[in-house]
Parts: structure tokens; C-alpha cells; sequence
């Protein structure tokens, strides 16, 4: 049978301030996942392109065949077949959300194919179960803007509990991806599980005030949030020049700069496009005088999400 094809965007975890609990989706790059119903029953990966061999043929060991393979089991439908093909564009180990979008273009893509006639907030759950595989846990902020769309704040991992936040018109953003791999679960094994009483009172502070930035459109506010007390002057020192890349950045007219989700791409937020292209340029160049080579991308904030192709 004809499959359907889905697309999921990469994302932009944590913004910086909003470790765990806040993201963004991008226009570009994503994944496509196709899936078509099949006589043999059970989730089957036919195909995988675009990882290098670097992902499993196995379901229960794919972000997209766990998230696909637990929603037939939502559906009762485990003796349905399933054949999934992974159309990988996006770097894996980027911290750009590679993960997270196999498995939300996967639930989609099942959803349709099965003609489920559920929402993508209903869909999210089980993106988030796929997802768990490489992140070690429930965290909302890559796999829920990827498959949503837009700013997302997850006041709750375990129970879900997200929101959309406004997105002002115009934002930019310059995401980085040096040519280096670095995965997520060695990336949150390096983290202290203290932070002190200052440092708590200055991101609680940034974060909020990012938030009321961002509802009332106060772009100067906006970039005067994006300071990472905790989680960034951890992570900076696997990611070769990650401070002359931000420096770069802000030099260039950055609102802020930071490690898009847990690295080593970096990202920047612009208050247009223009700024975002001599920002990636200023960065990508930085990361070239450190001898390491990176891509760019360019991307204003992605209200869909998910869709289909």
C-alpha cells in the first residue's frame, strides 16, 4: 500500500534559561518518517537513510519504532502491521532535537495511516515514549515543539503539562552545528544535581521575565533574559570555542546565544534575519578558527509542527 509521509521539524532545547522544561521548533532541518500499513503484524523499519548505519533496523531500539509501536498498543491494533521508512536530515548527537522528530513525524505518520482521527496534543504522549529511549527520561522540550510547533513550556514532564507561549513576529534564529557528536545521555551525566540559592534566584528570574518578553513583545528584555547561569558553564567545555562562537554572536547583534539543547550546536536569537545571517556567519567562522568545521542553519520559529507531505 501507498504510505503516508510525515515531516518533523528539528527543535531548539532549552533556549538556554529553560533547561528541561522549554523549546522551540525550526522551519529547517527535520526528519520524515513514512509509514505503510503491511501484511506481516508488528512495527517493521524497512529503510533507514541519512544516518551513516548509525541507527537501529530494530523497533524497540528507534526513537520512531518505540513511539510507533506504543501507540498501537494505545490503539489495541498490535497485530496491525506497520513498515516505517526514516528519512534521517538532520545531524544525529546535534542537540538539535534529531530524536524527537523521528519519533513525533512517527506518530503522526501512524496516526494518519491508521486514520486515527487523534490531535497532535493526543499524539504527544507517545511521541515522548519514543523519545525516552535516547534521553533516558521524560523531558518535553524537544519532542513537544517538534511535533506542536511554536515556543513550548512544559510546567510538567510526567504529567504533560505544556503550553504555548507567544512568538513575537520577527524573531530569527542562527543555529551552528559543528561537525562534532556529542549525545545526550553523556551530556547530562557531566551535570552537577545541586545549583546554590544565586544561582536559582537568577535563572528563576531570567526565565520569567523571558516569558513576559515574549507575551508582550519587549524584544530588549527578551535578549536581556538569555544568560544560562547553570546548565551552560557545564556543558561549554565539550564544544571547542563555544565561547568565542557567542561572543561572535553578540558581536553580530544577538539578542543571546547559547547550546541548543545538549550541544554542540549553538544557537542564536536575532530580532530579524538579518542579524541571524551575519550572526551564523560570524559564529560559523569562529568555529572554523578553532579548526573545526560546522554547518548553518536559518530559521525563523515554526508555528506547525508535525505535518504531513
Amino acid at each position: 500500500m501507498s504510505g503516508i509521509k510525515t515531516f518533523a521539524p528539528a527543535t531548539v532545547g532549552n533556549i538556554g534559561i529553560g533547561f528541561d522544561i522549554m523549546g522551540l521548533a525550526l522551519e529547517r532541518p527535520g526528519d520524515e518518517v513514512i509509514a505503510s500499513k503491511s501484511n506481516t503484524p508488528g512495527v517493521r523499519i524497512i529503510k533507514i537513510s541519512g544516518a551513516s548505519g548509525k541507527l537501529s533496523h530494530d523497533p524497540a531500539q528507534n526513537t520512531a519504532g518505540v513511539a510507533a509501536m506504543r501507540l498501537l498498543e494505545h490503539l489495541g491494533a498490535t497485530s496491525q502491521g506497520i513498515d516505517l521508512e526514516i528519512i534521517k536530515q538532520m545531524p544525529i548527537g546535534s542537540g538539535m532535537g534529531s530524536s524527537a522528530a523521528s519519533a513525533a513525524a512517527a506518530v503522526l505518520a501512524v496516526s494518519e495511516a491508521m486514520r486515527t482521527g487523534m490531535s497532535k496534543r493526543e499524539l504527544l504522549p507517545f511521541a515522548c515514549l519514543g523519545e525516552q529511549l535516547v534521553s533516558g527520561g521524560i523531558q518535553l522540550d524537544n519532542v513537544a515543539p517538534s511535533l506542536l510547533g511554536g515556543i513550548v513550556l512544559a510546567r510538567d514532564n510526567a504529567t504533560l503539562d505544556i503550553h504555548r507561549l507567544h512568538a513575537p513576529k520577527g524573531l530569527y534564529l542562527a543555529v551552528v552545528h559543528p561537525h562534532l557528536e556529542i549525545r545526550t545521555k553523556t551530556a547530562r551525566a557531566i551535570l552537577q544535581q545541586t545549583v546554590t540559592l544565586e544561582q536559582h534566584i537568577r535563572q528563576s528570574a531570567n526565565l520569567a521575565a523571558f516569558v513576559v518578553g515574549l507575551f508582550n513583545t519587549d524584544i530588549p528584555l527578551i535578549g536581556r533574559c538569555l544568560h544560562d547561569d547553570i546548565i551552560e558553564p557545564q556543558r561549554a567545555p565539550m564544544i571547542p570555542g563555544f565561547y568565542a562562537v557567542k561572543d561572535a554572536a553578540m558581536t553580530a547583534g544577538a539578542l543571546g546565544c547559547s547550546i541548543s539543547g545538549a550541544g554542540p550546536a549553538v544557537f542564536a536569537l536575532c530580532a530579524n534575519s538579518l542579524i541571524a545571517e551575519n550572526a551564523a556567519e560570524a559564529m560559523q567562522q569562529a568555529f572554523v578558527q578553532k579548526g573545526v568545521q560546522a554547518d548553518v542553519f536559518l530559521s525563523g520559529i515554526n508555528q506547525e509542527g508535525a505535518i504531513l507531505r
